[in-house]
């Protein structure tokens, strides 16, 4: 069978590829335009899909009847019509697990670098503006004891929570769809309400799978209602927050800090006033960016399309339903 894969992955994904059987296409250049995509996608019966840049709409599986499963790289499929998928018979796969422990040290990562004011004092740093000693100036602050209120507590939410509780004792406070007992168990979690998480949280985290419907869910009625010494974090999908509205809370202090790995739009305009704040952390979307993640990654998308090419289920597959 062959396999188009848009962008180079981790040589491990490919070398399973290759011992399977596989005719594996790479095109030279990864800077694809739509009528490129499609064109290659149209001539391959598998696809193994690198980004989000290209949607797998309706549209998609109306010209591309050809393609029999596909295998994404990465975790969140918001860019596939999972329900066409499931008309058109497709199969799509994704990769939960291989990422969560690095996702979730970014999530951490980006908590400290706010509670801190990292960026800030580096760029301080890098211009030479040390300047005198000034014991009110610029203070960061604690975590130890404090509230992490975490939205969507599944694999990377768990880890981030079990990272928060090891290290400062914090207390986990999440809400869910339905209720998580494992970390109920593992780390005495309390399932709340969303407006008690945004109301009691010093820290919120944002780990869910985006819909559509919960676009810009995190805006200016909710910064409004949160602490103001809270710091915002999220690492899931730039959707999720209105990013005006989140600047206009930081800038009046309605809220206390924020740490990005995802922007809304992404990547975030160089000029965006969001950067210019002191307490203020944005990463560019390098949430399974290891060696360790990536190579998981790759490894899983090609399992996946192995075990399509078998007759097998798929190992993670985001729409089982094909499979009833």
């Amino acid at each position: 069978m062959k396999v188009f894969i848009n962008k180079r992955i981790p040589e491990a994904g490919i070398h399973m590829l290759e011992e399977a059987g596989f005719e594996i296409f790479i095109p030279d250049h990864e800077n694809l335009s739509r009528e490129e995509w499609l064109g290659y996608c149209k001539s391959h019966d598998l696809v193994l899909s690198v980004g989000s840049d290209f949607k797998y709409d309706k549209d998609f599986f109306t010209e591309c009847p050809n393609v029999k499963a596909i295998a994404l790289y990465s975790v969140g499929f918001d860019h596939v019509d999972i329900q066409e998928a499931i008309h058109h018979h497709v199969p799509v796969g994704n990769t939960p697990d291989v990422l969560s422990k690095a996702t979730a040290d970014v999530a951490f990562l980006l908590m400290q670098a706010v509670a801190r004011r990292a960026s800030y004092n580096f760029e301080k740093v890098k211009s030479g503006n040390w300047g005198d000693f000034d014991p009110l100036h610029a203070l960061g602050q604690e975590l130890y004891g404090k509230t992490l209120g975490i939205f969507g507590l599944g694999r990377i939410g768990l880890e981030m929570a079990l990272k928060a509780r090891a290290a400062f004792g914090m207390e986990i406070i999440y809400h869910n769809r339905h209720p998580n007992e494992e970390a109920e168990k593992k780390l005495g979690a309390r399932y709340v309400s969303f407006d008690e998480l945004i109301e009691a949280s010093d820290v919120l985290s944002i780990h869910a799978s985006f819909r559509p419907e919960q676009k810009e869910l995190f805006n200016a009625e909710i910064f409004s209602k949160m602490k103001e010494n809270a710091i915002f974090i999220n690492t899931a999908r730039g959707g999720f927050h209105h990013q005006k509205d989140l600047y206009d809370a930081l800038a009046e202090k309605k809220i206390w800090g924020a740490g990005l790995d995802v922007t809304n739009p992404e990547p975030i305009f160089k000029d965006d006033p969001l950067l210019e704040l002191s307490s203020v952390c944005v990463l560019p979307h390098i949430g399974s960016a290891t060696v360790e993640a990536r190579t998981g990654m790759a490894k899983l998308a090609a399992a996946n399309l192995i075990a399509f090419a078998k007759g097998e289920k798929m190992p993670a597959c985001a729409n089982p339903e094909v499979y009833s």
